[in-house]
């Protein structure tokens, strides 16, 4: 962040790493006459496949259309529990709820911010359907307990990889092993506006999911052959219309071929955070955990010491932005949410860690166009900030 003259430019919390070649690719969907699902969000698919290292990749119009989906596909309903962290959007409880099932809070580690099979383990009965457990900002779950104790209960282990793409866990990519959904919202590394991507290696899941995602029918919505669809589809169950237009679908490809420069940038800015928050015992930054994982830096996240500052964590987010610094609240707890406060009124939950997080949590500015300097004057800035208080 720089000052012109008298005026000093401020630095959001996220933007778009989109580039001249990506605005060039949509336009030429846009004149081409097809514009919806077509050969654009196949190829999209099978990019994703090659670079995840998946079987299956079915694009979607969000990551909270492929929780619905799946949800639907294993007859989530009344009666039936799902194992989730509550520190996580709520997009993926909304979808549990309106399925009519009901979710099951788990904690988190405090620092690293994600959940683990030990956390979930006594939460798990007979009624317990499915395992989401969240991939946080970038970091890895610890998988193998988690795979070990969803195969002791036989129960499937869904990953919310929202924040993951790139994400390595001892050294495979994050949706190459079990199922995981995949978010392209303009906040995470790589957008399509908006959009999602459902990953797996069970062909019947996903076969499953390619039919809900175009009102149940049997083929595609685009065939090669026909350029379009063919005449004789006919339902095969009753769906849903959550299909990814291409010209959605070529903004994406575009950026995961940049993939890997992208996350490497992202990288650098988190370690100049890193650095600069050593001698501010007032921040603390998510920790990484030990075991063996890359990080894809979806976002940087930071609590506020609020024990040793006179300041609330919404006050210094206020402050921040007053200053021209954007931030984000990645994420205030589900349970404490107004409707989900009255839903489970009178519910005790053991979510300390959670509870300790949300009321302090606070992602800062990070995407690929910053300079180092811009770190350098958002730590600057919150070093100004605290010292007010």
């Amino acid at each position: 962040m720089s000052k012109t003259g008298d005026q000093e430019k401020s630095i959001p919390v996220s933007r778009p790493c989109i580039d001249e070649q990506d605005i060039n690719a949509v336009v030429e969907v846009l004149r081409s006459g097809w514009i919806t699902t077509g050969a654009m969000a196949a190829e999209f698919e099978k990019l994703v496949c090659d670079r995840v290292g998946c079987k299956e990749a079915v694009a979607l119009t969000s990551a909270t259309a492929a929780m619905h989906l799946l949800l639907h596909a294993y007859n989530i309903g009344p009666g039936d529990e799902v194992i989730t962290p509550s520190m996580t959007w709520v997009s993926m409880v909304n979808m549990i709820m309106a399925r009519g099932a009901t979710p099951v809070f788990v904690d988190i580690d405090k620092n690293t911010l994600m959940t683990t099979a030990a956390l979930i383990s006594p939460h798990i009965t007979e009624r317990t359907k499915l395992i989401i457990p969240v991939h946080f900002a970038g970091l890895s779950l610890d998988l193998q307990p988690l795979r070990d104790l969803a195969d002791k209960h036989q129960i499937p282990l869904i990953e919310d990889a929202a924040h993951a793409l790139g994400t390595n866990y001892q050294g495979a990519p994050i949706g190459s092993q079990g199922t995981a959904i995949f978010s392209f919202h303009p906040l995470k590394n790589i957008t399509t506006g908006e959009g999602g991507m459902f990953c797996t290696g069970n062909s019947e899941l996903a076969e499953q999911i390619r039919r809900l995602k175009f009102h149940g029918l049997g083929v595609d919505a685009y065939d090669r052959l026909v350029q379009g669809r063919k005449p004789q589809a006919e339902v095969i169950e009753p769906g849903f219309k959550y299909n990814l237009p291409d010209m959605n679908a070529v903004l994406g490809i575009g950026q995961l071929n940049r993939l890997d420069s992208i996350n490497q940038r992202r990288g650098e800015l988190a370690a100049l955070y890193t650095e600069g928050f050593a001698t501010i015992d007032e921040v603390i930054p998510q920790q990484q955990p030990d075991y063996d994982f890359q990080h894809s830096w979806a976002l940087y996240v930071i609590r506020l010491d609020t024990d040793s500052v006179d300041l609330s964590r919404d006050d210094f987010m206020q402050a921040l932005q007053q200053r021209g610094i954007g931030t984000g609240l990645h994420f205030r707890a589900v349970h404490t949410q107004k409707y989900f406060r009255e839903y489970f009124a009178g519910q005790e939950f053991e979510l300390s860690n959670t509870e300790w997080n949300s009321d302090r949590i606070c992602s800062i500015p990070l995407f690929p166009d910053m300079k180092n300097e811009d770190v350098t004057h958002v730590v600057n800035t919150i070093k100004s900030v605290l010292r007010k208080h």
